[in-house]
C-alpha cells in the first residue's frame, strides 16, 4: 500500500489530503516533504498558498517563506492572519527578513516591524540602518564566537548551548573581550583536537573578512575566490558583527546577473518578474532607454544629410549603408558584452585597459578585413555574373567598402571594449554601456568614417 501512495504523483496526493480537509492530515503531508517541494506545491496552487504556510510548522514555514518569489512572499504576508504573520516574521533569520523588508514600501515596512519580537526588532533596524546594497544589509547576527583561551571542551559545549540557533557551524570565530576578530576554526579542526587544547593553539591568524559597509558585489568576488560556506563581518575597529552565508551571496549574484542582462538589452532593471509588472511600469522602464537610443539614431540621420550630395552622387554607395552600419554595431555589442562579463567574472579590471585596447585593435582589425572581404568578393562576384551592374568604377566601389569595413569594425570594437571600462572608472554600471548604446553610437560614427573613405578613394571620379 505504501509502494502505490508513493508513486501517487505529488500534486494529486495534495488535492486528495486538501480536499479531505483534515487539518492533521494536510500539516503531517506537508512537514513530511522537502522545502522545495512545498514550495512548488505553492507556485503551482495559488488559491492555497497561505493555507499551506499556515498548515507548516513554524520552522518549515519560514525555510519555505525565505525561497519564494518576492510576490509569493508580499500575497502570503498580507494573506495570513496578523499573529501568524508576526510569528513568521519573527522565525526568519534576520538577513533574511531584511532581503524581504527591502522590497517593501516604507510604510508597510514600519508596520510590519511593530509586530516583530523586541530582540528581532533591533537586530532589524540595525541591518536596516546600513547602505543599501551593502554587506550590512546581507549578515546575519547569529554565529558562534570563542575566545583563545577557551579549551576545545569549553568549544563544543559554546557550540551545543548556541549552535542551534546559528545559520551555520561549519567554521568557530575567535575574538578577544573587546569584541575584535582574532581568527577563525574550521569545526573539524575542534573536532580533532584534544578535549584539553586550547583554541589558540589551533589559530593561525590568515582568516579573511568582510567589511558591513562593502559593496555586496565584494561580498561575491570574496566567496568566488574562498572555499567557504560562510564569512565574517566587522566595522572599522575590527569589530565581529555577524555572518554572511553563501546562500545570501548566491540569491545577490542572481539578482545582479538578472540586472546586468536587462541593461545589456538596453532597459532599466526590472525589480519584479515580467509577467508580473504592470504594463505601464513595464512601458516605463523601457521608454527611458528607446526614447534615449532614438535621439542618437537621429544624430545618423543628420550624418547622412550632410553626405547628401555624396549619396546622390554616388547611388551605389547607398546600397551598401545598412550593411556598413550593421556590422559596426554588431562589433561594437560583441566587444562590449564580452567585456562587460569579464568584467563581472574579476577576470579584468580598470587597470588592464590597455592590454584590452591592444587585443582590439588586433582583433578589430582582423574581423573588419574578414569582412571587408566577403564584401569586395560579393561585389566582385555579382558584378561577374551579371547579377548587378555597380558601374564602371566597381573596382573602386569595392575597395571602398573593404576599407570601410576593416575602419569601422575597429572603430565599434574599441568603442565596445572601452566604454564599459571608462563607465567603471566613472563608478557606474558597466551594464550601462549596453548593446543598443554601442550600436547606436557606432551607427552615428560609421556613416562617417564610410563616407570620408569612400571621398578618398572616389574623389573626382565619382565624387
Amino acid at each position: 500500500m505504501s509502494l502505490e501512495l508513493e508513486e501517487i504523483p505529488m500534486q494529486q496526493q495534495f488535492e486528495e489530503v486538501i480536499a479531505s480537509e483534515d487539518k492533521l492530515a494536510i500539516q503531517d503531508f506537508l512537514n513530511n516533504q522537502n522545502i522545495s517541494d512545498v514550495a512548488n506545491l505553492i507556485y503551482e496552487n495559488p488559491d492555497y498558498e497561505t493555507q499551506i504556510i499556515a498548515h507548516l510548522s513554524i520552522h518549515r514555514a519560514a525555510s519555505v517563506f525565505k525561497i519564494l518569489d518576492i510576490n509569493e512572499q508580499k500575497r502570503i504576508i498580507k494573506n495570513l492572519p496578523a499573529f501568524k504573520s508576526a510569528e513568521l516574521l519573527n522565525e526568519l533569520p534576520a538577513d533574511d527578513r531584511v532581503d524581504f523588508f527591502e522590497e517593501l514600501p516604507n510604510s508597510t515596512v514600519r508596520e510590519l516591524i511593530k509586530t516583530l519580537d523586541p530582540e528581532e526588532r533591533k537586530v532589524t533596524l540595525e541591518l536596516l540602518g546600513y547602505p543599501e546594497n551593502s554587506v550590512g544589509r546581507l549578515m546575519t547576527p547569529d554565529y558562534v564566537y570563542v575566545y583563545e583561551g577557551n579549551t576545545v571542551t569549553q568549544v563544543l559545549e559554546t557550540i551545543r548551548r548556541f549552535g542551534k540557533n546559528t545559520e551555520t557551524i561549519d567554521v568557530i570565530y575567535v575574538i578577544n573581550s573587546k569584541g575584535e576578530l582574532l581568527d577563525d576554526i574550521r569545526i573539524k579542526d575542534i573536532i580533532l583536537a584534544s578535549p584539553d587544547a586550547k583554541v589558540n593553539e589551533s589559530m593561525d591568524g590568515r582568516f579573511i573578512s568582510l567589511n558591513a559597509t562593502d559593496d555586496q558585489e565584494v561580498a561575491s568576488e570574496a566567496f568566488k575566490m574562498n572555499n567557504r560556506v560562510a564569512l565574517p563581518v566587522i566595522d572599522e575597529q575590527n569589530i565581529l558583527l555577524g555572518i554572511v552565508t553563501i546562500d545570501d551571496v548566491l540569491w545577490v549574484a542572481t539578482e545582479e546577473f538578472s540586472e546586468d542582462i536587462q541593461k545589456i538589452g538596453g532597459t532599466e532593471a526590472l525589480d519584479e518578474p515580467y509577467l508580473d509588472i504592470s504594463i505601464l511600469k513595464l512601458v516605463k522602464k523601457r521608454a527611458g532607454w528607446l526614447v534615449l537610443l532614438f535621439l542618437g539614431e537621429m544624430l545618423t540621420a543628420t550624418a547622412m544629410q550632410f553626405f547628401q550630395k555624396e549619396i546622390e552622387a554616388a547611388t551605389v554607395l547607398a546600397l551598401f549603408i545598412p550593411l556598413i552600419m550593421s556590422s559596426g554595431g554588431n562589433s561594437g555589442s560583441q566587444a562590449s558584452t564580452l567585456i562587460i562579463q569579464a568584467m563581472a567574472l574579476g577576470e579584468l579590471t580598470i587597470a588592464d585597459w590597455w592590454k584590452v585596447m591592444r587585443r582590439e585593435l588586433i582583433s578589430g582589425f582582423l574581423l573588419g578585413a574578414i569582412l571587408g572581404s566577403i564584401g569586395l568578393l560579393r561585389i566582385f562576384l555579382w558584378q561577374q555574373l551579371h547579377i548587378f551592374d555597380y558601374g564602371e568604377y566597381w573596382r573602386l566601389v569595392g575597395i571602398t567598402i573593404f576599407f570601410s569595413l576593416i575602419g569601422i569594425v575597429l572603430w565599434g570594437s574599441m568603442m565596445g571594449s572601452m566604454l564599459p571600462i571608462i563607465l567603471k572608472k566613472m563608478k557606474l554600471d558597466p551594464a550601462a554601456s549596453s548593446a543598443p548604446f554601442v550600436a547606436t553610437l557606432v551607427d552615428v560614427t560609421g556613416i562617417v568614417i564610410y563616407f570620408s573613405v569612400a571621398y578618398f578613394f572616389l574623389k573626382g571620379i565619382l565624387l
